[in-house]
């Protein structure tokens, strides 16, 4: 494509984001080579519109989070993903499976400081069957009912299906009977498989990550969405996994929010170039315009900082996260960022909003 004709393209582009118009694949990649400043304009000009009438109209003044607490119930996994620092073998010395009173004692930890959710997630555990997960839940809601179990990513889903022989419609109303409340967006990486197959090649396919959120969706559990990127795959490969997840969205409107974060290379099997923050807020920027279906997007300080996340919320975002009481994926590939709830309100504030909390389906508290 000559320089005017791209011109155009993202003149047109551009002008589809500032009236609220959905934008086509090839839209987003003209987009994306905008210099930042003039793409975070855009992604902020979205996120105004697509927040105007929220909370009472407050919306676009208000940036919300959550206190919370990532669980991780086992570090035992089979899949070996090439990104990843967390995982362990079975014959490892550190190896652990948390029981039902471990994991509720860090509830009540979370409870002490006014948390409201749990995000409950493990690996692929080889020999866990179904009764550790329902008995876990159970437990949780008769001694903590008050705390939503946002839990268990898809590739653990699909991993339960094969590993209890039992259809995942079956596992999901099963799971969600005994007190699941939500599902994570975890293990989406990049929803294409030929880059599946290089970096996760014993993970769940891209089609079975969909499926277990459309499946989710249709039973009443609502789920984030997420993406991985900076690794081995290329801006098509990005672009089509919005595409995938806004097609999704169409069909269910059961996505709550959009997190994305670079992949974090220190102590993993994966070798790549730690990207920078530039990318971080130009990928950001690209899904808000691009996933004109999802109301949030959330500032990924936990993996870029405090300070890129503020900036984060001029790029498209409207939510500061979680304050994460407790997090072991991330930190073990060497990132290990932490924030109170006083930190991030002013975080929050000094970057031009209003700080409120909220639950897992955006309500204020």
């Amino acid at each position: 494509m000559d320089l005017i004709n791209r011109n155009d393209v993202e003149e047109r582009a551009g002008a589809k984001v500032l009236a609220g118009e959905r934008i086509s694949p090839e839209e987003a990649r003209e987009l994306y080579f905008l210099p930042l400043s003039e793409l975070g304009l855009l992604a902020d000009a979205r996120r105004r519109w697509k927040k105007k009438d929220a909370y009472e109209g407050a919306g676009e003044r208000i940036v919300t989070y959550i206190v919370d607490r990532n669980i991780n119930y086992t570090n035992v996994c089979n899949v070996g993903c090439k990104f990843c620092a967390f995982y362990r073998r079975r014959q490892d010395p550190d190896h652990y499976v948390l029981s039902p009173e471990q994991i509720g004692k860090k509830v009540a930890e979370l409870e002490a400081i006014g948390g409201t959710q749990i995000l409950l997630q493990g690996g692929h555990h080889p020999d866990l069957g179904i009764d550790y997960y329902l008995d876990l839940l159970h437990y949780l809601k008769e001694k903590h009912p008050g705390i939503n179990i946002h839990g268990f990513s898809p590739p653990e889903f699909v991993h339960f299906s094969r590993t209890f022989e039992m259809p995942l419609e079956e596992v999901l109303r099963r799971f969600r009977d005994a007190g699941l409340g939500s599902v994570p967006g975890g293990g989406a990486e990049i929803l294409v498989d030929q880059v599946r197959k290089r970096i996760a090649a014993l993970k769940c396919t891209a089609n079975e990550w969909l499926e277990v959120m459309r499946t989710a969706h249709r039973l009443g559990l609502r789920s984030s969405s997420t993406m991985m990127f900076g690794h081995v795959e290329t801006l098509e490969d990005r672009i089509e996994h919005l595409r995938r997840l806004r097609e999704l969205q169409d069909e269910t409107g059961g996505f709550t929010a959009f997190i994305c974060w670079t992949f974090q290379p220190d102590h993993t099997a994966l070798s790549a170039k730690k990207r920078g923050p530039s990318e971080y807020l130009r990928m950001q920027a690209l899904a808000r315009i691009f996933l004109d279906n999802v109301d949030n997007v959330q500032s990924s300080w936990v993996t870029q900082g405090p300070e890129i996340g503020q900036v984060a919320l001029r790029f498209g975002a409207n939510d500061f996260g979680s304050v994460m009481m407790e997090e072991n994926v991330v930190s073990a590939a060497g990132t290990t960022f932490r924030m109170t709830a006083e930190e991030i309100e002013s975080f929050i504030r000094n970057g031009g909003f209003e700080p409120r909390r909220r639950n897992n389906w955006y309500e204020l508290l």
